[in-house]
Order: structure tokens, then sequence, then C-alpha cells
């Protein structure tokens, strides 16, 4: 597996190991000692499944708050998606930066997003298929999101009129939320 750290630290794509012949590919989507080796030191404990019908739906911008904020390790199983974050770390010099990454079932590319970051993604494709396992159980309570075209952050997401849920929809700006985000 191939490991790259982005201009956001802690945050990192992830190329598994692909042996691909006449039947079709084999791949270990997950191994904790190899993970661990590469730097990612965190006990999973959930792994979460989402469809999303149509392309052009958005899911985000979400996060947790300090006490069960989680990290995540993303990755596409049928479709495509540009998966954004954006770090909510107060005292990192990319507070407040965003990144997207092109995830699809074709390149199986992994995103391993640590705590205090948002995260949301566009399907690019229709039926997109996206499993993430995190290690902090939800918590209703702590759950955040901001508004997926929040001005502050300006995130390119290239599409007009995105399919949201309710919830989403309805999304504070980032700056009504008042937050104080630790640094780790």
């Amino acid at each position: 597996m191939k490991v790259t750290g982005t201009e956001i630290d802690g945050l990192l794509l992830i190329e598994p190991t692909v042996f691909n012949d006449n039947r079709g590919f084999f791949m270990e989507s997950y191994s904790k000692e190899k993970y661990k080796d590469a730097g990612i030191d965190v006990e999973f404990i959930q792994d979460n499944h989402s469809l999303s019908i149509s392309k052009g739906t958005i899911r985000g911008m979400h996060f947790q708050l300090e006490a069960k904020s989680q990290s995540k390790l993303i990755r596409v199983i049928k479709g495509e998606i540009l998966n954004v974050v954006v770090d909510l770390r107060t005292q990192s010099k990319t507070f407040l930066k965003w990144l997207g990454f092109n995830l699809s079932a074709e390149n199986k590319h992994q995103l391993f997003v640590p705590k205090n970051f948002a995260n949301g993604f566009c399907s690019l494709s229709d039926n997109c298929e996206v499993e993430y396992k995190v290690d902090e159980i939800y918590s209703p309570e702590h759950e955040r999101s901001f508004i997926w075209n929040e001005p502050q952050i300006n995130i390119k997401w290239d599409v007009e009129n995105p399919i949201l849920s309710d919830k989403d929809m309805k999304a504070p700006s980032f700056e009504s939320l008042n937050l104080k985000i630790d640094n780790r």
C-alpha cells in the first residue's frame, strides 16, 4: 500500500495494493498492523455504509465536537465521489483550508481523515456507495454541520443544483457555530 501525505497535516491518501487477474481483483481494504505502520494508529469501532442514488448528491459538511470527534477511513465501493475535508483545528496553519479528493470504486483510493475535520462528499455518478470506518460512536448531541456552500470556506463542488437532505439544506453558516476546536 502507498500512503501519501497531503498539504494538511494528518490527512492521508491511501492507495491499497491491488492484485488483478482474469477473475477480478483482491485487495486488503484494512489491516490494523499495516495502517499503524503507516502512522494511522487509531482503533476503529464502527463501519458505516451509505448509498447516494443520484449524481449531484451532497452529504455534508459534518463533524462532531471534541469530546466525540471522529477519525474516518473512507472508501468508495461503487461509483465515484468528490470527498471534501475542512481543517477545523483553530491552531493549525491550515485552519479552514479545504481539500477535495476523487475517490472511486475504480481507483480504490482511501482517505484517512483525522479528528477535528469537517467531512462531506458529492456523488459524481448515480448509485454511489461509500463505506467508512470511525473511531468514535455517533453522538447526536456532539454533531454539528455547516452549510455546503459556506462562503467563508468557498468549496468548489462543481455542481449547480445539488440534492441535499433537509438537515444539510438547513445547516447554519460556519461563523454562527461559534466553535472552539482543539488543535489535535
